[in-house]
Order: structure tokens, then sequence, then C-alpha cells
């Protein structure tokens, strides 16, 4: 995260990430190109989150539904049988966010590379999103990925879900103004001295 610039599209998408975790949004998607940053962002966002927030994170949901419950499982700390079905799953996830919840903090499941997640698993992640208290979800889900994640949620099996994505930002490309800036300060942190170009 020290190489990250804070072009104009990265802070905006930091603001729009912060400010929609603190007020509680269900889900949030952060979509861009290849090489646009979203990794990079989805660290600085681990890195920068308030204390509050208890956070799991999946870098490569490449995985089958029973994986990825696991893996789920093992970010928010809460151990499973090796026969965990999707209902033992469920009630074990809510009793840890529950827990959290008494501590007066939030769970927030970060993923990055979501254009990766099956419509099947999709689904798991917004049947976690109807656990709540009466005055808030108890777990708030980021998806970063590629334009195809869109093209997913698009698909009407999938229209619940998309309807529950309450902040949206997509990454534009550097612009070749701002290139000139980013590569100097990128190599400055890398260790260069002088100027190459």
């Amino acid at each position: 995260t020290s190489y990250f610039f804070g072009l104009p599209s990265h802070n905006e998408a930091m603001q729009v990430l912060l400010t929609a975790l603190k007020t509680g949004e269900g889900f949030i998607k952060v979509t861009g190109e290849v090489g646009t940053g979203k990794t990079l962002i989805c660290r600085k966002l681990l890195n920068e989150l308030p204390d509050y927030f208890v956070a799991a994170y999946v870098p490569n949901p490449m995985l089958s539904p029973t994986e990825l419950r696991r893996a789920v499982a093992n970010e928010l700390g809460v151990e499973l049988g090796s026969d965990c079905d999707q209902q033992e799953f469920t009630q074990k996830i809510q009793e840890r966010l529950i827990a959290i919840h008494q501590q007066q903090k939030s769970a927030v499941l970060i993923i990055d590379e979501a254009q990766n997640l099956s419509a099947e698993v999709l689904e798991q992640l917004r049947l976690l999103t109807n656990l709540e208290t009466a005055e808030k979800k108890l777990l708030q889900i980021v998806l970063l990925g590629q334009p195809e994640l869109q093209e997913m949620l698009a698909l009407p099996e999938l229209r619940q879900l998309n309807q529950r994505v309450t902040a949206r930002y997509h990454l534009d490309a550097i612009g070749r103004d701002e290139l000139a800036a980013y590569l100097k300060y990128r190599l400055s942190v890398a260790g260069m001295r002088g100027d190459i170009f």
C-alpha cells in the first residue's frame, strides 16, 4: 500500500467504500478493468478500516460453495466440523456475527476478484446478509471485481442480490495527464533517485 498514489478515481473509490461501510450498507461493489488498482484499493481498505470493524478477507474466490463457507468461517474465527452443511454454517456464522455486534463492532466480508464467484455462491452470500438485528445488518459485503461481475449480477436469478447493492463505483483507467506523476511516485517508492524520463 506504500505504492498507493491516490489518483482521483482511487480516492473516490475509497470514499465510497468507507462511507458505505460506516452507514451500514449491505452490499458494496467496486468494478474496474484489469490493472486499474482494485486489489491495491482492497489492501488499502483493509489497512484503513476503523477499529470497530472485524474484517474477513477472501482474496481468491475461485472456490466451491463449501470451500467459500470454510474460508469465510476461518476468517471470522468460526470452527466448522468436517461435515458442516449450509444450515449449520449459517447458525455458527450468525452466532459469531451476534457476538461481534455485542462487542459494539461491525463485520465486513471483503472479496477480491469477485467476478470469479459462481451464481450459486453469490446467492449464498445474499442469504448471509439476511442475518440482522432489529436495527442493523450483521454482515456487510464488499465485492471487488472486473466488469464481468456486473454481467453476473445482471442475471435474472441474481436480481435480488443486485437490488441489495446500494453503493457502486467503477474505477477508470489512468489518464494520460496523470501518468507521469504516477510513474514518478511509484518509482521513487521503489528506490529510484533522479529522473529517467
